[in-house]
């Protein structure tokens, strides 16, 4: 896949680090319990270096992407594409028709075929609003795509 290697991996915690490392929040204090489902890497078919990575899970019963990051240096190369495809099909052989998630790159999402919606009609996973970088230098939005 042009250099690169989509793969489920079980190292959650190091996709954590990674997306930290890459700017996402991850408090681990989580007010509603949420379910891994499966956690997704992409890494250089050269070095083996760590691209991208997601996790899907759910929560209230609905899927959420609980992480979703490209690294920097290989941002525009379709990564964060081929992390969705992968989702997407997992939650279709899941029976899903939904997916939730907060953006914090909304223009990539829509691009996506997601759409902004109000938190209040998403599953509870919308803890930004105690976050100090909230509406600060973060502005995501909560959104929602509906699946095919």
């Amino acid at each position: 896949m042009n250099g690169f290697l989509l793969r489920e991996t079980g190292e959650y915690e190091k996709l954590v680090r990674f997306f930290v490392e890459n700017e996402l929040e991850f408090d681990g204090d989580e007010e509603v319990d949420t379910d891994i489902l499966n956690c997704y890497e992409v890494v250089t078919e050269d070095s083996g270096s760590l691209a991208g990575a997601a996790v899907l899970a759910k929560r209230e019963g609905k899927f959420i992407i609980d992480g979703i990051a490209v690294d920097e240096q290989y941002r525009g190369r379709k990564i964060g594409e081929m992390l969705l495809q992968q989702i997407e099909k997992r939650i279709h052989q899941l029976g899903g028709d939904s997916l939730y998630l907060v953006a914090r790159a909304p223009g990539f999402f829509r691009r996506n075929g997601f759409s902004a919606i109000d938190p209040e009609k998403a599953p509870n996973f919308f803890e930004c609003k105690y976050c100090p970088q909230y509406r600060v230098s973060c502005h995501p939005e909560v959104m929602k795509l509906e699946l095919k």
